[in-house]
């Protein structure tokens, strides 16, 4: 079992920055493969960036590749998202995950098997 908790989200204005932090429970953590994905209002639930359990394969959505950044710390059992140059359409939920035993990132949300309770991240413009 694996379980996610999530922070660092708040309101900021456009152009502005944010770090995500993802605290996980469990030994085996740098085993995971771990994700971010996102909610708007009203929108599915969609990919952000992924990283595998060393670190060294990084995928990211279109939308966010060079302005959001994934890592992780495997000694702190903590996975980031740095997000700058925040836009509004940028506003969601956002949600930390985990696959299983498996350590290949995956941009899809059915790879995923731990949740975390998700996190409000607000960009005005």
């Amino acid at each position: 079992q694996v379980q996610l908790v999530e922070s660092g989200g708040g309101l900021v204005q456009a152009g502005g920055s944010l770090r995500l932090s993802c605290a996980a429970s469990g030994r085996t953590f740098s085993r995971n493969a771990m994700g971010w994905f996102r909610q708007a209002p009203g929108k599915e639930r969609q990919f952000v960036a992924a990283i595998s359990g060393s670190g060294g394969s990084t995928p990211y959505a279109d939308s966010v590749k060079g302005r959001f950044t994934i890592s992780r710390d495997n000694a702190k059992n903590t996975v980031y998202l740095q997000m700058n140059s925040l836009k509004p359409e940028d506003t969601a939920v956002y949600y930390c995950a985990a696959r299983g035993p498996f350590s290949s990132p995956r941009t899809r949300e059915q790879e995923y098997d731990y949740w975390g309770q998700g996190t409000q991240v607000t960009v005005s413009s």
